[in-house]
């Protein structure tokens, strides 16, 4: 029998944490859905795995995809937005509803991995941009001082200005003092109201120009980036405030810092090796009808999706990206359709499936109050900016909880996420006066969530509309 371990779950240090570690740290964020936990659990900790494989080996490991089946507002979402977040990996969500065959206007499927290798771009820029966040500030303070103090630069010459040699270090003394006294006030902030004159580098490419025309988002965006590096954009003086100097010309020093050949090559490695795609409502791809409409395209997009999930390789603007260990999780409520009405070859490259459990009401209760983002601890912390204390009494959060149940089973199930309607709505006179309350602390009980909401959930109409 394996050992189990008891080390302390360490967010985002996926490398050292176990499957039982990686479902703790979901707990914090999700309820219940043990079984889906488990499954996300075990591929992630299965691609560590992979990981220290011989390379021989380790291409011959294909992930095992998942197919979430479950009503909407129950997790499913939540659940794969963390473990990529766990796992500090390029993440993207789409409605497979989204797409449509080739050869229909709309967006072509290959467009998931562009986007994910942009995701992953904009992620190993930002984590390289922290890296060299002191040097750009550093250069950028040294540019402002050169605008504040035209004539600091050093004399590189031994002669005076009669021809008599000179050390040069009587010429620079008074220049560096004056640029170290400059240095301190710019740093204390005493100079931030002070302005200069810099040249910035604008773009003139049109905007929005090709993407009115539904489906064209890709083709604008690679003709921008292939027009902007032939056209790179006209330079004028622009007056500013220190600060805002300071920031654009660190940002500009941190552009100048970046090896975007490496930054590409990494983007393009955790795209390959460690991506995540949440493709949401795949069970409205996955009905048999014939007719025509946007049925006619249902068979059409799987059968696109197919090289992608079994494994191929897309062109990006970033160079050729393969799919083939790429994590697909898939979703949908099957209401209408079941999993088995997916094509054969799709169904076989989602071998996982995973059942999740319809709400009760005291799930509702462990939402509002357990996770740490829980959305009890959200309106409390958004009301005491005010000054306002809110206090939710047990029976009051209950009540909350129950309300929701009601609306969901006499309106549209959307599980959790009815609680966001039901506390908007309980909350709104509070929210809007909160300036002008007299008494600065609220109490929210059953009484008070009675009240406020009785008369909106006896009238079904009116409950269809507004929570």
């Amino acid at each position: 029998m394996m050992k189990k371990t008891d080390t302390p779950t360490q967010p985002g240090k996926l490398a050292d944490m176990t499957p039982r570690q990686i479902v703790e740290e979901l707990d914090r964020y999700v309820i219940g859905q043990s079984d889906a936990k488990r499954m996300v659990a075990i591929a992630l900790r299965n691609r560590w795995r992979r990981q220290q494989l011989d390379p021989e080996l380790r291409e011959e490991i294909y992930p095992k995809n998942i197919i979430m089946i479950g009503p909407t507002g129950v997790g499913k979402t939540e659940i794969s937005r963390r473990i990529a977040k766990l796992a500090d990996a390029p993440f993207i969500k789409v409605e497979a509803s989204k797409f449509t065959e080739v050869g229909y206007v709309g967006r072509d499927v290959e467009s998931i991995i562009r986007d994910l290798t942009e995701q992953s771009v904009n992620m190993v820029k930002s984590s390289s941009l922290e890296r060299v966040e002191r040097k750009a500030e550093d250069m950028a303070e040294e540019r402002v001082l050169d605008l504040l103090l035209p004539s600091s630069k050093p004399r590189t010459t031994g002669f005076q200005d009669d021809g008599e040699e000179s050390n040069g270090k009587e010429t620079m003394e008074p220049v560096d003092s004056t640029r170290q006294k400059l240095r301190k006030q710019l740093r204390e902030g005493t100079l931030d109201k002070r302005t200069v004159e810099i040249e910035v580098k604008e773009r003139g490419l049109p905007v929005g120009i090709i993407s009115n025309i539904g489906g064209m988002e890709d083709i604008e965006n690679n003709l921008r980036e292939m027009l902007g590096g032939m056209m790179p954009g006209k330079r004028k003086n622009r007056i500013m405030k220190i600060p805002e100097a300071l920031k654009y010309y660190t940002q500009e020093e941190a552009q100048k810092l970046l090896d975007m050949d490496e930054i590409t090559r990494e983007a393009v490695n955790r795209v390959e090796e460690s991506g995540i795609v949440f493709l949401d409502e795949i069970d409205k791809i996955a009905g048999k009808e014939k007719n025509m409409g946007p049925d006619i395209s249902r068979e059409g997009v799987q059968r696109d999706l197919l090289p992608i999930v079994e494994g191929s390789t897309i062109h990006t603007k970033y160079g050729p990206v393969r799919t083939d260990h790429i994590l697909f999780i898939a979703a949908g409520a099957f209401h209408a359709a079941k999993p088995s009405d997916l094509i054969p070859e799709l169904q076989g490259r989602f071998p996982i499936r995973v059942e999740l459990e319809a709400l009760t009401k005291e799930d509702l209760v462990r939402i509002l109050t357990e996770p740490q983002s829980a959305l009890v601890k959200q309106y409390k912390a958004l009301l005491e900016t005010e000054g306002i204390t809110l206090e939710f009494t047990k029976d009051g959060v209950e009540e909350i909880a129950a309300t929701a149940v009601e609306v969901n089973d006499r309106t549209e199930n959307i599980g959790a996420r009815r609680l966001f309607t039901v506390v908007e709505r309980l909350l709104e006179d509070v929210s809007f006066d909160a300036q002008e309350l007299v008494e600065k602390k609220v109490v929210i009980d059953a009484a008070y969530v009675t009240k406020h909401l009785s008369d909106i959930v006896k009238d079904q109409d009116l409950s269809r509309y507004i929570l």
